[in-house]
């Protein structure tokens, strides 16, 4: 049984018509294409070799790999011309610099994980984190695996410098259990690479739908590790639902920019970051289905790192399984802004773990529509967070969830807060449960109580109105609160100051 999505060219949204075929543009956000920047060229190179005159086969009869083999050198461009090459075990070539591997109108086709090569790992592997390799261009393959039981990691890349990966279209559900469709390293902390349009929108199943039963929960889309040193940037690139986890930044150094694209409905997260650095723009996030048989599906997970920046994305979780944004304890410094997050309230929208340094949420909206958080913020770590020009939206009622913003955490300020919380039931709009907080220039529309200071302490209120659709008290002060200082605020509901 053929494991082809059905979907090659199109893409299941209007997102993707023209990004799949490989060329042309994503139309939706305006971001150009790597179609219509530089390719190759053979003045690079010292040695150039047109891999059908050297003997493979572009009719996919006869495996390539040992042609591939024994053509790959220093300074060379390997150039596949139109036609299908199958592949049944991995290239590998350390220690090289400049090496250029480009495909026009050419098609790899690995074989199924019952013929590969005892590796089971991949097709390319161009350097190894003991021994990289140097100046690495890999670009124009479309990688045929729709064959049931196939899979394969396409291309593995360690380089210290100087790594383009550009317009590799993966089609085909990966069923094999092997290791997903891309790593990549850059080794030397001043080195840098490009991963432009490398599309798997296709997925992959649970490890346990597969032959290789043996290993943990299944194939991980792109994968950075712990030997990632330097700056990549993903441009435009989309990945499917895959078990693992999507585009995963494991390790501790290194910067991650992701610009544009499109991730979806992976296990842990379709983006999951650590690093120096990192950045996601211009990017859209979705959950919308479960085929990875994952207990969490997290849109964006920021694990640990210097500085994170989230901005100009969207996040729709319509099958929420896990938060939309989660950032963990190990988050110095993250930063959201010009973002709109949608959420059915299975789980909080964006939740702030314990630990996890300063937050900033900046002109962005979150729409939620179940019973759940729109914002938790845990623990009382000395990084503040702050919520500026923010809206919550949506008809989420008040079971078993009331508040929609949960925080307490001290040392926090909600500036230009919109909370528009109408759903049935005790939704409330803001609990407050620690101390030093700011709520300033603020509207709260909710169905109870809007505002709640329990066993908070040090909170100042001004220039904010706040109703309650049932007209139930605007403030209400448990009995075991501090101060609590207001002015120039509109309160139909008045203040239920219980201390």
């Amino acid at each position: 049984m053929s494991n082809d999505s059905g979907n090659w060219l199109t893409g299941r949204r209007t997102y993707l018509k023209g990004c799949l075929a490989g060329l042309g543009t994503l139309s939706a956000t305006g971001m150009a294409s790597a179609s219509t920047d530089a390719s190759a060229s053979e003045s690079d190179y010292s040695n150039v070799v047109d891999m059908v005159e050297a003997g493979a086969d572009p009719n996919g009869n006869e495996s390539i790999t040992s042609v591939v083999q024994q053509n790959i050198a220093e300074d060379t461009l390997l150039k596949f011309p139109e036609g299908e090459y199958y592949m049944d075990d991995q290239v590998r070539f350390t220690g090289f610099n400049n090496v250029g591997i480009v495909g026009d109108g050419a098609t790899l086709v690995p074989a199924d994980y019952h013929t590969f090569g005892s590796s089971r790992a991949r097709l390319f592997r161009l350097g190894t984190n003991n021994n990289p390799g140097g100046s690495v261009w890999f670009e124009g393959f479309e990688v045929d695996q729709t064959a049931s039981d196939t899979g394969i990691r396409v291309i593995s890349a360690e380089v210290t410098d100087e790594l383009v990966v550009r317009d590799v279209f993966v089609h085909g559900v990966h069923d094999s259990g092997t290791w997903g469709p891309a790593l990549f390293n850059i080794t030397d902390p001043d080195g840098s690479g490009i991963i432009d349009c490398f599309h798997a929108f296709d997925g992959a199943v649970h490890v346990d739908e597969t032959p290789n039963s043996g290993r943990w929960r299944g194939a991980t889309g792109i994968v950075l590790n712990g030997e990632h040193q330097g700056d990549i940037t993903f441009k435009d690139c989309i990945l499917g639902g895959f078990p693992g986890t999507g585009l995963y930044a494991s390790g501790n150094n290194g910067r991650i920019s992701v610009e544009g694209g499109w991730y979806e409905n992976s296990a842990t997260a379709s983006i999951r970051l650590s690093g120096n650095e990192g950045s996601i723009e211009n990017t859209i996030i979705a959950v919308d289905e479960n085929n990875v048989q994952a207990n969490g599906q997290h849109a964006i997970r920021l694990d640990q790192g210097n500085q994170f920046t989230v901005s100009n994305v969207t996040v729709d979780v319509p099958q929420q399984n896990g938060e939309a944004i989660r950032i963990m304890g190990g988050a110095e410094s993250t930063t959201i802004a010009n973002t709109r997050v949608v959420a059915e309230g299975q789980s909080a929208a964006i939740r702030v773990d314990d630990g996890a340094g300063e937050v900033d949420f900046v002109n962005s909206e979150v729409e939620i529509n179940g019973s759940s958080y729109a914002f938790r913020i845990l623990g009382d770590s000395p990084g503040a967070v702050s919520l500026e020009d923010v809206s919550v939206v949506g008809d989420a009622g008040g079971s078993p969830i009331q508040p929609a913003i949960f925080c307490e955490r001290n040392n926090c300020q909600f500036e230009g807060l919109s909370v528009e919380q109408l759903g049935e039931g005790r939704r409330r709009g803001i609990e407050l449960r620690g101390s030093d907080y700011l709520i300033a220039d603020s509207e709260f529309e909710t169905s109870r109580i809007p505002i709640t200071v329990h066993n908070g302490s040090d909170v100042t209120i001004e220039n904010t109105t706040a109703e309650a659709a049932d007209g139930s008290s605007s403030v209400r002060i448990h009995n075991r609160s501090g101060s609590v200082s207001m002015e120039n605020n509109e309160f139909p509901g008045g203040v239920d100051d219980r201390r």
